[in-house]
């Protein structure tokens, strides 16, 4: 073991893993914004920057093709679509009060929930997982096709029909609103003419005595 190796410590991080720290802080509060935003294309615009992110922590970990990948299909595709969805259904621009459900507090609750069971699972599955670097590339293109291709097709093809379906349901309910729109409004009713009054009694009690 070299010098280095040997005064290299948790007390003494490389520049590798203050960038990597540094980096994913950022990408953690671009997905605090994303959720708790008001606005829905600035959420978009900070899911960008959630994605970009972790693409940049895949690179510091030398996860080049994965790296790519997210950022063609997630930040190049999913993204994309969604803008798509935000504009077929027109949604606003501006500040969105019915955006907020007043829940944040059990939303809160199931996040950290949701994120401490994932943690658990992952530690769990991978606690005696050892990886072999004298062995072959484990994070190569052939290997990454062949893990997904073969063992991962069904959730990556599940995945595809799920986008499919939102971007159908955006054409869809656009096209109602169109429709609504286009609609033409029925013609109001005509009002009975008001009844006329004999000459001299309009306004007289006197007059309408005289006619009694």
């Amino acid at each position: 073991m070299s010098t280095a190796a040997a005064s290299h410590g948790f007390l003494s991080p490389t520049g590798v893993e203050i960038a990597f720290l540094l980096v994913g802080l950022v990408t953690f509060g671009a997905a605090l914004v994303t959720v708790t935003t008001r606005q829905l294309v600035h959420a978009a615009l900070w899911l960008v920057v959630t994605l970009g992110g972790l693409a940049v922590e895949y690179l510091l970990l030398t996860a080049e093709f994965i790296a790519w990948v997210q950022v063609l299909i997630y930040v190049g595709s999913v993204v994309v679509l969604l803008l798509f969805g935000l504009m077929l259904t027109k949604a606003p621009i501006g500040r969105s009060p019915d955006a907020d459900s007043g829940n944040r507090w059990a939303a809160l609750t199931v996040a950290v929930a949701a994120a401490a069971a994932l943690v658990w699972v992952v530690v769990d599955a991978f606690r005696t997982t050892w990886i072999d670097l004298d062995g072959a590339a484990a994070g190569s293109t052939k290997v990454t096709g062949e893990s997904l291709f073969q063992n991962w097709v069904l959730p990556f093809e599940a995945l595809s029909v799920l986008l499919l379906a939102a971007l159908v349901g955006a054409i869809v309910l656009s096209r109602k609103a169109k429709a609504t729109a286009a609609a033409p409004q029925a013609p109001a009713a005509p009002q009975a003419p008001a009844a006329t009054q004999a000459p001299g009694t309009h306004g007289d009690p006197g007059a309408k005595e005289g006619v009694r």
